[in-house]
């Protein structure tokens, strides 16, 4: 049997695009997720906090951003979004920790949709006790328009949807946490 943390890059059933550069000063690509990107709630006391992000070399032409934090690995039919911006500027190449943290916002423009434990801002790992090692894709999505046309009701996965269609490059970050 296949581990959940063993399963496919969620972005290969996508249409491939190039990607760029994503660095944090919170997190590294492979590295466990620190104390603050942790839920606080569900037996964690983490810090739930969204976390710093600073991308660069993405297309002349982008036109905005997204941001998401997506969890294959969750023991669901459809993994578990943690985290969902939309209709960032194009003139935004970084975001401070803490600036989507719960429903408090700080984003320099754009805005949340709702992430899978229910409310708009980020929502930190709480992978299920025992489980093995789930995978957080932080990715930062350069987009052909400055914006994807939904509002904050939409759900993350039209929001994945209409990024298949309007991404025209990609930085990612995986990080890691069990419990």
């Amino acid at each position: 049997m296949v581990s959940m943390a063993q399963g496919p890059d969620p972005f290969q059933l996508l249409p491939p695009v190039p990607s760029f550069t994503l660095q944090s000063d919170d997190l590294a690509d492979g590295d466990t997720l620190p104390p603050p990107l942790v839920f606080n709630g569900m037996g964690l006391t983490g810090g739930n906090r969204s976390p710093h992000l600073r991308w660069s070399g993405f297309p002349a032409e982008t036109a905005g951003f997204a941001v998401t934090c997506y969890d294959p690995d969750a023991p669901s039919m459809s993994g578990f979004w943690h985290w969902v911006v939309v209709d960032l500027p194009a003139t935004t190449t970084e975001l401070p920790p803490g600036a989507s943290t719960g429903e408090h916002n700080e984003l320099p423009g754009g805005f949340c949709v709702r992430n899978d434990y229910g409310y708009r801002g980020f929502g930190g790992a709480a992978p299920p006790p025992g489980s093995p090692p789930h995978r957080y894709f932080f990715a930062v999505h350069a987009l052909d328009v400055a914006t994807l046309g939904v509002d904050e009701s939409a759900s993350p996965a039209l929001v994945g949807f209409n990024l298949g269609f309007h991404t025209i490059a990609r930085g990612v970050i995986v990080g890691l946490y069990s419990r």
